[in-house]
């Protein structure tokens, strides 16, 4: 009759529906077009970008990071979190079997209830010993919902890992194209000084030979230190990125390899795609999506509450007093029993997880489709940001041109007689200024094609991924 129940209450178990909503994904409107137009570069988006810009070095950097940066190793452990989890929660689906053992050593009072017997020895043995299993048979599908919360939340983590690699490797980019920018900067800040160093040893003994007057030098050793001035401001910044690049490789302070000059790296193309497919790519969207199913799933977990929660209970164990005869068959005991509780009244206990965790998935559901819109306005951002760049350097590169034809004339005219020293200061003083700029421009126009990539998403990231350290393979090393 026993085993009649206990299959009777399994197979309703198996069979038992599952309390609360399905996940459906939310609907959202995406833009039908970018606003800047690119020809088509087919699967570009799914390559490792950063090695367009032809630069060994800073392929190299992004290998050190992907194996060393602190923050992935992070997130990997992270990930790893959230398995033990589900693995916790995924548990409770099937019979917990334990057993336990027990010896004690007792003195019973002679004038006790009952008394003891006269010459009865008040001192005795109890030896135990069980194996016990239990299981709550998930009727209404409350474990399955927390299983399948727990199983988002695991995703959700691997995302979060993936936004960390997409980060990680953008700002490395980034971070060595500012690098480069700056020691061209600090070339052409030197190479300035140096012009005008020359100047003023010249306008001295001009000076000295009664040719020119004191003022005249004066405006040249003026523009002499102006130019030794951004000297070392550009070499503190050259050390500050420096260390910051550091850091993303996951060392101390210090040097950082180069490879070729800014002027020399080859822009990366840019990947043309639907604004559908950044749904399926971009590691917040699906790590945003991820948490929005696993807030969904808990709404359908708490109201489970409401149903009767069915347990079974078994025990075999032997109890004895001598541990010789503790295994024998009169020691023998056991226990199997089924039982069934629920809410009757709870004062709004149940109503109130139920409606925190409603109020959980529409936050999760807002921040979802908040993610997405931030999405399409960064992509845009990048798209629109990079072609303005293009046409910028452009135009900042004309206006170099011009300036430095416009000092090379206003020198020749000095040296003719026929024009005073101060339109070569003016137009000298400009090109160094639209130098230093040109070399700005040219570094935000390669970090704005970084931006696309990183705005985009893509297959890139699991390329770069596969790169970085698992949190298993941490634990093997450390171990080693």
């Amino acid at each position: 009759m026993r085993i009649n129940v206990f299959v009777a209450l399994l197979a309703s178990g198996l069979a038992g529906c599952m309390v609360g909503p399905d996940y459906v994904r939310p609907t959202v409107e995406s833009p039908t077009a970018w606003r800047i137009e690119y020809p088509m570069a087919a699967e570009v988006a799914n390559t490792r970008w950063w090695e367009q810009f032809g630069d060994p070095a800073l392929n190299d950097l992004v290998d050190s990071a992907l194996r060393e940066n602190l923050d992935v190793r992070i997130a990997a452990a992270r990930v790893d979190q959230f398995i033990g989890a589900l693995a916790t929660t995924r548990s409770q689906l099937y019979p917990q079997i334990g057993y336990g053992a027990e010896a004690s050593r007792t003195r019973a009072s002679r004038v006790g209830q009952p008394p003891l017997p006269p010459g009865a020895d008040p001192y005795f043995s109890l030896y135990q010993a069980s194996l016990g299993a239990s299981w709550q048979i998930d009727l209404f599908g409350r474990v399955r919902r927390l299983s399948e919360a727990a199983q988002a939340q695991v995703y959700a983590s691997e995302q979060a890992q993936r936004g960390v690699v997409l980060s990680l490797v953008s700002g490395v980019a980034t971070s060595y194209i500012s690098l480069r920018a700056l020691d061209r900067q600090l070339e052409i800040a030197q190479a300035t000084a140096r012009n005008f160093g020359a100047t003023a040893r010249l306008f001295e003994l001009r000076f000295k030979a009664g040719i020119v007057a004191r003022t005249d030098v004066m405006q040249i050793d003026s523009q002499y230190q102006q130019a030794l001035a951004a000297i070392p401001a550009f070499e503190q910044a050259i050390a500050a990125q420096e260390n910051l690049i550091s850091t993303l490789l996951g060392r101390n302070p210090g040097p950082i390899a180069r490879g070729k000059a800014i002027d020399q790296l080859v822009a990366p193309l840019i990947p043309a795609d639907l604004p559908s497919t950044l749904l399926q790519r971009r590691p917040d969207i699906l790590q945003a999506e991820q948490n929005l199913v696993a807030a969904n799933a808990n709404v359908g977990a708490t109201r489970a509450l409401y149903y009767p929660s069915v347990s079974i209970t078994g025990l075999l164990g032997s109890v004895s007093t001598a541990f010789s005869s503790l295994f024998s068959g009169p020691a023998s005991a056991g226990l199997i029993a089924a039982g069934v509780s629920g809410p009757i009244f709870t004062a709004g206990a149940i109503a109130g997880q139920v409606g925190s965790a409603e109020a959980q998935y529409q936050q999760a559901l807002l921040a979802y489709r908040q993610t997405v819109l931030g999405a399409f306005r960064e992509t845009n951002d990048a798209l629109t940001g990079s072609q303005k760049k293009i046409e910028e350097v452009a135009m900042q590169n004309k206006r170099v041109d011009a300036l430095r034809e416009f000092a090379r004339l206003s020198k020749l005219r000095f040296d003719k007689g026929v024009a005073a020293y101060l339109d070569v200061l003016v137009a000298e003083n400009e090109l160094f200024a639209a130098e230093l700029a040109g070399v700005r421009l040219l570094a935000d126009r390669y970090s704005q094609l970084v931006n696309v990539y990183q705005a985009m998403g893509g297959g890139w990231v699991d390329l770069a991924a596969a790169m970085a350290p698992t949190a298993q393979n941490l634990t093997t090393a450390q171990t080693q």
